[in-house]
């Protein structure tokens, strides 16, 4: 984890060691289990509805709310099958996260984008954030935890819209994630590094490997990019080497998606938030 002046993490627990270049918190031991996992259909603009998969933990510190990257149509089932996505960071490990104490809330694509393409070219418009408002809204009326919205690879381009639109309005997560940064796209796609980083307003952890070798994903421009978020309370970078690669470059099963890396990027992201991402006060205390 590397500090940034001015907005650095505080240091969470007192025991921590260097892995690579980054410095990583010592994974805990996880004895708890998922109780139960709910698919619910949340309503969101007219004759929409907003499909989510809640992984319950037993006891719960936090809300995870994950948005999967690729093309992020999950195609939940009914009974809680995923269609596409099953090996996607943060949904392959949605058990093992519950188990550290935290309830997962995977978001699928809404029912109004039921075809292939699903949220290609959809991530950074207006209808995306009153989903993702509606979701963190649902979240909240359920929960009185922080909520964190967690973006890996294109669900970064998701996170980082809706947390700098939001700012620090009160349906603002507690903290948001970007696992795996769109640092570069093409067009019309833009990427995470051509955002006006500067709006964000809350807590931002940037989890990185630093052999990534998705073209999209340079480790370079991540740095470059996390210094750029000044109005954040605090910032944050876990980087990491080793685990094991896979020819599919951008895919979730090598280094972008921290593969053998899983059980040290849970542990090191539920650490830091949990002692620096506290619920936060609504901006607006009498409802307005």
């Amino acid at each position: 984890m590397r500090n940034h002046p001015g907005q650095s993490w505080l240091q969470a627990v007192a025991c921590c060691r260097a892995w690579g270049l980054g410095l990583l918190l010592l994974a805990g031991c996880a004895g708890l289990r998922a109780q139960t996992a709910e698919v619910h259909d949340l309503p969101t603009r007219d004759q929409v509805t907003q499909r989510v998969l809640w992984v319950q933990a037993a006891e719960p510190k936090a809300v995870m709310v994950v948005l999967p990257g690729g093309h992020g149509g999950l195609q939940i089932s009914a009974e809680g099958r995923i269609g596409w996505g099953e090996t996607i960071f943060f949904v392959r490990n949605r058990e093992a996260l519950a188990r550290r104490g935290v309830h997962v809330v995977l978001v699928d694509a809404p029912s109004d984008r039921p075809a292939p393409q699903y949220l290609n070219g959809h991530r950074q418009r207006p209808d995306h954030v009153t989903d993702l408002r509606a979701v963190i809204r649902w979240v909240r009326a359920r929960s009185s935890l922080p909520v964190w919205l967690v973006g890996f690879s294109r669900g970064t381009q998701s996170a980082a819209h809706y947390a700098h639109v939001l700012a620090d309005a009160d349906d603002a997560p507690d903290a948001v994630v970007l696992a795996a940064t769109i640092v570069a796209d093409r067009p019309p796609g833009r990427p995470v590094a051509d955002m006006p980083l500067e709006r964000i307003r809350v807590p931002a952890l940037w989890v990185h490997h630093e052999g990534d070798t998705c073209e999209y994903c340079p480790f370079d421009q991540v740095k470059a990019s996390v210094g750029r978020m000044t109005n954040a309370p605090r910032t944050g970078l876990l980087s990491y080497t080793g685990g094991t690669d896979h020819p599919d470059r951008c895919g979730p099963l090598g280094h972008h998606g921290f593969r053998q890396l899983e059980s040290r990027v849970e542990q090191d992201v539920i650490d830091l938030l949990t002692a620096h991402a506290p619920a936060r006060a609504p901006a607006h205390p009498t409802g307005r």
